[in-house]
């Protein structure tokens, strides 16, 4: 079981954060957040290392940050872990990313299952490797009745390519009479999407500096709070996911309105 009492790195001390995950527990936790864990690569370079080195090390930080995320109450945390865009990538780091899911998950799935936590996936499962959607399989089976953070990892994920099938059903229903097209509203089409039946992302991270969204999830981030860092993801930890979480909180989300 995860010790929240359990502290990270960091120049504060740990009477000093666990203060702070208090405080935000006190106010409203964002119910579904998503990261664009960017930046392996970067810091796999940094260091002289191949650029799987760094994908492995981010797979370490994703563990980390599942945990906590669970610990201090988010219901969805949805990861950016490979884009349909991510096949151009060299064979021999694509094979590797291919890998790390079932390396992940063949590891920390009896904590998963422990933590109460359930595994789910967007993104286009047929086009994975065997080996892949086995490991990925696996874990939504055997989590799937547990009833705590759902873990959303975006595999071979593409917000264009999502959308534009939604609306393809959209148009084969109304064809077919299963829908009137008078009644298509955003509600009614969200549910056509990947994510159809959780809620949108009320708060969006991307590390790395880079500031886009990369054909991430462009509909559901609609009215999301953006939180942007220079920190690589290997180097993302707790701390930080605690500062994005207290911005989020200190801003007023006005969904168009005033306030």
């Amino acid at each position: 079981m995860f010790d929240k009492m359990k502290l990270w790195k960091s120049q504060n001390s740990s009477s000093d954060l666990r203060e702070r995950v208090e405080k935000i527990k006190e106010l409203q936790i964002p119910e579904h957040v998503a990261i664009i864990m960017d930046g392996n690569g970067r810091w796999a370079r940094k260091r002289a290392l191949p650029r799987i080195a760094g994908h492995h090390e981010g797979m370490k930080v994703v563990r980390k940050i599942t945990k906590f995320a669970n610990e201090i109450g988010v219901k969805t945390l949805t990861l950016y872990a490979f884009s349909t865009e991510n096949w151009k990538r060299p064979k021999m780091e694509v094979d590797f990313l291919m890998k790390l899911p079932e390396e992940f998950l063949g590891t920390f799935l009896p904590e998963l299952v422990e933590e109460n936590v359930q595994v789910r996936m967007i993104g286009y499962f047929d086009h994975l490797p065997a080996h892949t959607r086995n490991a990925v399989s696996k874990a939504m089976e055997e989590t799937k009745n547990n009833t705590g953070l759902v873990l959303n990892f975006a595999l071979n994920y593409g917000s264009r390519a999502e959308i534009l099938e939604a609306v393809k059903h959209v148009l084969n229903d109304c064809k077919s009479g299963i829908m009137d097209e008078n009644e298509l509203n955003e509600e009614k089409f969200s549910s056509y999407l990947m994510t159809g039946g959780l809620q949108d992302p009320d708060l969006l991270i991307r590390t790395s500096g880079e500031i886009r969204l990369s054909n991430f999830m462009l509909w559901q981030l609609a009215y999301t709070e953006f939180w942007f860092t220079d920190v690589l993801w290997p180097d993302f930890n707790e701390e930080q996911m605690l500062e994005a979480i207290e911005v989020y909180q200190s801003r007023q989300r006005r969904f168009g309105g005033v306030q």
